[in-house]
């Protein structure tokens, strides 16, 4: 049944009287209508379910009840009333104080009313929104923190559309291209690549679109980059996806490996450097060793050729003195070639170096990345502990490197069938003024028959060994007026020292 039409009269009342009741009974929204003086006129019941006042005594009342004390101090109240007087209409977010003393957070709105150009009051209303508040800083507080980890993560990020734009572009990215975030954004991605990819970039991701192909989504691969100042640098490339059809995004983390084949360059010298002077110190110590172990046998044969030839002087004819003659010869061909070797050992043997000062930490650091490559796989953990005073050193830095590699090299083979596999290299400067640098392992150590001539040529704990590389380290260390020798630990391993010279008070090293 429908209502009846019973006269403008009584539509306007039915009006006044729906609109008292949306007023009263409004939910969700707390509805004051206040005088022009700002004293509370009306109270929706909305108020009252959200237990903040009670109509009855809040009506007559002036509108500050609602301010907290701090407000009320600094004169917000009428402030707020002017604002809304002057601008038409007032509206921010507002603490407002219940009954109960307890405050909440509001979206409030405050707006004269007028009467034929007369003012009459104002209507206020307010919504709570400390719910919405908390969820809206717990959101920006996430994206705070996001932004912070994109700001500080060492690789860098950009993010674009399907279309290959750019949307988003990393602290990291701004660093490494050269460009600020402002300048790309919006930007096709191709701009960051050099020819042939920058012609097919557009094409690469037409082709991902219309067949899912997946060639570095999710797989990664090493590209080139190109800088704002039209340099390239290799780099290595992850792209990650997200989103559904028509609001795909794309994700690509860039990894710049210049540094990591700047290392690999220096790595290699590094190796070339160790292998000639290794070949040299190798090629010396077996000269000196041959040279030494010839002496003997080359003196012997002169010895008896000269006898022979003495025997012979008894005897007369022509025959005879040919042979004594003969003999003679041969007796200084062999005193000559004894000089030759006594004067190639006296050469190796002056194991002249070119010294210069070096941090001692750094010359460690450089030998270690040569000889622990493939370490981490086998399982041996690797410490490094560096007196700081022990440094700088004058030394020949390949040779003492090479050292280093041999000695850290034998220790990761002599591990290999350990359960615990930890080298350890240390530094320390000793009370005597020297250097003392230590490399120990925990394998099943050395020896004592063989320890006793660990230092000498051609003998080696290796089936394959030629027994040449501790050797050649005695040679290099006490050609730096140092010493080198093993001590065998209480629980095991092999623990090898050897001494530098400090270059205390000395200027201009590498380090």
């Amino acid at each position: 049944m429908r209502d009846q039409d019973q006269g403008p009269e009584a539509g306007v009342a039915a009006v006044e009287q729906l609109a008292r009741l949306f007023l009263r009974q409004a939910g969700g929204y707390i509805l004051t209508l206040l005088a022009a003086s700002g004293r509370v006129l009306s109270y929706n019941i909305g108020g009252e379910r959200i237990e903040c006042w009670s109509a009855d005594h809040v009506v007559g009342q002036q509108h500050d009840v609602f301010y907290p004390p701090d407000e009320i101090h600094a004169g917000r109240p009428r402030a707020d009333l002017a604002a809304a007087l002057r601008d038409g209409v007032l509206e921010r977010e507002a603490w407002r104080v219940c009954e109960n003393g307890a405050e909440y957070l509001a979206r409030l709105t405050v707006t004269p009313l007028f009467d034929a150009g007369a003012h009459r009051g104002f209507a206020c209303i307010a919504r709570d929104i400390t719910d919405e508040a908390a969820v809206r800083a717990s959101i920006e507080t996430r994206e705070q923190h996001l932004q912070s980890i994109l700001a500080t993560v060492p690789d860098a990020m950009i993010i674009i559309d399907e279309a290959g734009a750019i949307t988003s572009f990393s602290a990291a990215a701004e660093r490494l291209f050269g460009y600020r975030e402002a300048e790309l954004i919006g930007s096709n991605v191709a701009c960051l690549m050099p020819e042939p990819d920058r012609g097919r970039h557009d094409e690469y991701i037409a082709h991902y679109l219309q067949t899912r192909e997946r060639r570095i989504i999710g797989v990664g691969r090493v590209v080139v980059g190109l800088r704002r100042d039209g340099s390239t640098f290799p780099m290595e490339l992850s792209v990650g996806e997200a989103g559904e059809d028509g609001q795909r995004l794309f994700t690509g983390f860039i990894r710049d490996l210049t540094a990591k084949e700047r290392d690999e360059l220096k790595l290699k010298e590094l190796q070339a450097e160790l292998v000639h002077v290794s070949r040299l110190s190798a090629m010396g110590t077996m000269a000196s060793t041959l040279a030494h172990e010839l002496n003997q046998p080359l003196a012997a044969v002169s010895l008896y050729l000269e006898t022979i030839r003495d025997m012979l002087e008894a005897e007369p004819g022509e025959p005879f003195a040919t042979l004594r003659s003969v003999m003679d010869e041969a007796a200084q061909e062999t005193l000559r070639a004894g000089h030759i070797v006594r004067r190639l050992r006296d050469f190796v043997a002056r194991g002249e170096v070119e010294k210069s000062l070096h941090d001692l930490a750094h010359v460690v650091g450089d030998a270690s990345q040569l000889a622990l490559v493939g370490a981490r796989e086998r399982g041996v953990r690797s410490f490094f502990d560096f007196d700081p005073a022990a440094t700088p050193v004058l030394v020949d830095r390949v040779q003492i490197q090479q050292v280093l590699v041999n000695l850290m090299r034998n220790a990761i083979e002599a591990m290999a069938d350990s359960p615990i596999r930890d080298l350890r290299i240390a530094t320390s400067l000793r009370d005597d003024g020297l250097i003392e640098v230590t490399v120990e392992d925990s394998g099943p150590g050395i020896a004592e028959d063989i320890g006793e001539q660990l230092f000498t040529a051609f003998v080696s704990t290796k089936a394959d060994g030629m027994g040449l590389g501790l050797s050649i380290c005695r040679t290099i260390i006490e050609a730096h007026g140092g010493r080198i020798w093993l001590e065998r630990p209480a629980l095991g391993g092999a623990r090898f020292h050897f001494t530098l010279i400090h270059a205390a008070g000395e200027e201009d090293y590498d380090g």
